[in-house]
């Protein structure tokens, strides 16, 4: 049994080597693995079930806007990337394709569906009254580009959700592209505890084809800037390659205003990082599968009287999930460290004295406090905890996100705070070519989000001097 408990651990300590400490997390908490496939992950069980989590909150909150869900083909025409030809530059490195011989033509495999699904609209859209059109997908996309795989984070493949909505006004495209986002970020922070900063991208960061791409963006531990999620309006410019017309009131031919949006498994792996600690996984108790496990503690003599109270507790308690462990072969410390590793909320041992007390103890996986609770008292206790364990990460990360973002008036302040890993806030001229000579300057640092709270005055960029457009965050990112 040593053996086993010494490979069950985590080896790798988060402050010292942030990037095996989450692979070993991520693979020892069986929520992904490696595949045979280059650049490929596989996701496995208890994994897909938090992004199920995920589709579980998000599905009914876009459905109550009026959105619903479709699904379109995997493979996109050669000849659609031509169609807009912004939209094909940015993709063109991502692309991987397909050969139809007996058509003679190409097909890349989906790495976003505006186009395949714009040259649907523009058969389905006639009218005004065809409007709104409010369309999501969850499905996969494949990009190419990847050449160094993290898991979650970084892999050729992944899941997400794109949504795909059509308007007879900007204001309304744009409205709506800022309500996702701020759904969003609702998820972000009421679902996975994750603090996040919600603004604008840069001319030089924005989606490919996009007129403005808004975006949510979180700070991990290390100092790295993690996207979280984005919403895009894309203008005219897709309607107008794609040739989408309506007749408005008036019979006049008018274009069309679009926005897309979409979050992917990225999120898995920020929650991931956020919370979790050197003995393995931490979940918040809403996105976890198993909120609550079990472990009755027995020796031979009473053994039977403590699984059966085991079981009532399991009854008991059957609003929430929880998990039975009542296997042989395995000793108490044992359990609790696997549970541990697997990130379960919240861990309820009951023994010999506990029976005789009428009590259980309840043990916190986010701070391993433990108390004695009375089991009459167990499911309100329960509740309160649950809901303590989300506060008490959130409030966590908040203090992270804050202790660790700085503002930067001066360049040499500027690489000071780049270099000690903080998320640098600053006044920024918004020139291509001025942002480039930043990321090169400072070995990667690149524009994350201009926050929507922008102050009164505006002060020259910290690069190269010229007047100010905005404020915005600069870090190193994922």
């Amino acid at each position: 049994m040593p053996k086993k408990e010494k490979k069950l651990g985590i080896t790798a300590k988060k402050d010292k080597d942030f990037s095996e400490w989450y692979n070993e997390v991520v693979i020892k908490g069986e929520l992904a693995d490696y595949s045979i496939l280059k650049g490929f992950m596989i996701i496995k069980p208890r994994g897909y079930a938090i992004w199920e989590k995920i589709q579980s909150f998000f599905d009914p909150i876009i459905k109550n806007i009026g959105v619903k869900n479709a699904y379109f083909p995997l493979l996109i025409p050669e000849s659609f990337f031509r169609k807009e030809a912004e939209h094909a530059k940015g993709f063109a490195p991502e692309l991987a394709w397909v050969m139809d011989e007996e058509q003679r033509e190409k097909y890349a495999i989906r790495p976003t569906s505006e186009t395949i699904i714009y040259d649907s609209y523009s058969n389905w859209i006639r009218s005004w009254r065809d409007l709104p059109l409010r369309l999501n997908q969850w499905c996969n996309v494949l990009r190419w580009e990847v050449k160094q795989t993290k898991l979650f984070l970084r892999t050729r493949e992944f899941l997400w959700q794109e949504g795909h909505c059509v308007y007879e006004t900007e204001e309304e495209c744009d409205k709506e592209a800022r309500l996702y986002l701020n759904e969003y970020k609702k998820l972000c922070e009421e679902l996975l505890a994750i603090p996040v900063i919600a603004g604008e991208k840069t001319p030089k960061e924005r989606f490919a084809g996009a007129k403005r791409t808004y975006t949510l963006e979180a700070l991990m531990p290390d100092g790295k800037a993690l996207q979280m999620g984005t919403s895009h309006n894309l203008g005219q410019n897709f309607a107008k390659a794609f040739n989408i017309e309506y007749l408005d009131k008036n019979e006049n031919k008018k274009t069309p205003w679009q926005n897309s949006w979409g979050f992917s498994t990225r999120l898995i792996g920020a929650l991931v990082m956020m919370h979790s600690d050197d003995n393995g996984l931490v979940l918040p108790p809403k996105i976890a599968s198993t909120q609550i496990v079990i472990v009755p503690i027995f020796f031979k003599e009473g053994k039977e009287e403590i699984i059966k109270k085991a079981g009532e507790i399991k009854n008991k308690l059957k609003k929430y999930s929880v998990e039975l462990d009542d296997r042989e072969g395995y000793t108490p410390g044992w359990k609790f460290n696997e549970w541990e590793l697997k990130g379960i909320p919240l861990r309820i041992e009951i023994g010999p004295k506990d029976v005789e007390k009428n009590q259980v103890i309840v043990a916190r996986r986010d701070n391993n406090k433990k108390e004695a609770v009375k089991i009459k008292d167990l499911d309100k206790k329960i509740n309160e905890v649950l809901e303590d364990i989300h506060n008490s990460l959130l409030s966590k990360a908040k203090k992270f996100l804050e202790g660790n973002s700085a503002d930067a008036r001066s360049w040499d302040e500027f690489l000071r705070h780049i270099k000690s890993r903080k998320l640098v806030k600053t006044f920024f001229c918004g020139n291509a070519e001025c942002e480039e000579l930043i990321k090169d300057k400072t070995e990667g640092a690149t524009s994350r989000v201009i926050p929507f709270d922008q102050p009164s005055k505006i002060g020259n960029c910290v690069h190269c001097k010229k007047e100010g457009k905005f404020s915005v965050y600069f870090a190193k990112a994922y």
